[in-house]
């Protein structure tokens, strides 16, 4: 292929140093990297116009996976995140060394081009996991040689396929490939039901069984059962998301209903993903810090999914929406029903126990709060789908807070479904944080 129709295909990936995003935008104040830099900041490195390899990579990733039917309806996309930078990390620390592998590496030629080795392992990887998509991700491998040259990218090339195979040979048999199986719904107060207005199958009902990338086990960090529907507890969650959360609340302010919209506009995991890319350039990381943070950050999120649906099917337990127009028969004496009453937004098709928002970003909050060590970043969200609207925190925990807060607004969660989400995603954030990628001198 001859390289301008190659750039031509990239393009129409969007891969480009300006990091535009096909559902949201994402970009951080200058402040944030003045005021706080990570410890391991090198200073002069690359300018933060020109992405680096594992950067831009993450970029094709984020549009593939925003390219319908470019992967299987009953793969999370957080599994193809994680593979996709796990390959990319152990072909990276394979050549650059300091952190511990993800999978056992083979010695390696410590000359092998580290940027060729991400590219290699990315594209490697992403034809595996989205063969229909093989045009624009040849294009783009193409495109990222043409950036990087110099003497030793064939043998980059090599450790990064080596890597990619590794990591999609460990995971071939992982249970992602299983048939869901179908939900069946059991009767009375507080259990899932299908939901207005098409009534669907759940989703993901076999994604517990899918084997964590570093957890024990996908329970190891289940939630407490949710309160009783006779609970005190149960009915203050009740009339809260029933006032905010309904398509006409009288009580819900502009603020909250923009909030609402706005994290329900793109996949929350994507969102996580767009900041992480921005901060990585914003504190000119180096290649290897990029492959890190992407890799740790990935695997929680992935990790925390896993769990999250096991919570979900564990205690399969209603939705607002069934709830609020049930609500006559529920046994509590403090929640009233409306069978008329319809979501800000329509209800995503799982149970509500723990909050998917709320378990994501906490996970996501938690890695990079670990990474950057430190909770403290000034930054500003846009969305494509909202034109004019911005929103701005100071730190990655005010970020997940909104985010988690954002689905009782919309009429999608009750508060102690955000709770359990919260508390779930920093415990998984945590412990993959601490168990998998550390410093060498960690890792002995």
């Amino acid at each position: 292929m001859e390289l301008p129709q190659v750039r031509r295909i990239a393009a129409t990936l969007g891969i480009a140093a300006t990091l535009a995003v096909l559902l949201a935008t994402v970009s951080f104040s200058a402040a944030a990297s003045a005021r706080s830099a990570p410890k391991h900041a090198v200073p002069g490195g690359r300018d933060s116009s020109q992405p680096d390899q594992v950067i831009q990579w993450n970029q094709t990733l984020l549009q593939l996976l925003q390219t319908p039917g470019a992967q299987p309806a009953t793969v999370h996309p957080t599994r193809s995140m994680a593979i996709t930078q796990l390959a990319v990390y152990d072909a990276v620390d394979a050549i650059e060394g300091g952190y511990a592998p993800y999978l056992r590496q083979h010695p390696v030629p410590r000359a092998a081009s580290p940027d060729a080795a991400a590219a290699a392992a990315a594209h490697t990887v992403l034809l595996a996991l989205f063969p229909s998509q093989q045009p624009a991700i040849d294009a783009k491998f193409q495109d990222s040689l043409s950036q990087i040259g110099g003497r030793h990218v064939r043998q980059g090339i090599r450790v990064g396929t080596d890597a990619a195979d590794a990591i999609l040979a460990a995971r071939a048999n992982d249970g992602s490939a299983a048939t869901p199986p179908p939900f069946a719904p059991q009767a009375g107060p507080g259990e899932y039901q299908l939901t207005p207005p098409s009534f669907q199958q759940p989703v993901f009902t076999h994604w517990a069984a899918v084997q964590p990338f570093a957890l024990r086990a996908a329970d190891q960090f289940r939630p407490p059962a949710p309160p009783s529907v006779t609970s005190s507890r149960y009915a203050a969650d009740f009339n809260e998301v029933k006032s905010l959360g309904d398509v006409n609340s009288a009580t819900r302010t502009p603020e909250q209903t923009q909030i609402g919209q706005f994290w329900g506009a793109a996949p929350v995991q994507n969102v996580w993903n767009q900041i992480a890319q921005t901060a990585g350039m914003a504190h000119h990381n180096t290649l290897t810090q990029n492959a890190r943070m992407f890799a740790v950050l990935d695997s929680s999120v992935a990790d925390g999914v896993i769990a999250l649906y096991d919570s979900k099917y564990a205690f399969h337990r209603w939705r607002p929406v069934t709830a609020v127009q049930g609500a006559d028969n529920d046994g509590n004496p403090d929640t009233a029903g409306d069978p008329t009453w319809t979501p800000l937004a329509t209800t995503a098709l799982d149970p509500s126990y723990a909050g998917a928002h709320a378990e994501i970003s906490a996970s996501a909050a938690t890695a990079l709060r670990a990474f950057f060590g430190s909770d403290r970043q000034d930054l500003s969200l846009t969305n494509a789908t909202l034109p004019g609207v911005m929103r701005s925190f100071q730190s990655f925990s005010q970020a997940a807070e909104e985010a988690s807060l954002s689905r009782i607004y919309a009429g999608q969660h009750f508060r102690y479904d955000e709770d359990a989400g919260q508390a779930l995603g920093g415990q998984v954030g945590d412990f993959v944080s601490t168990h998998i990628l550390v410093p060498v001198e960690q890792g002995r």
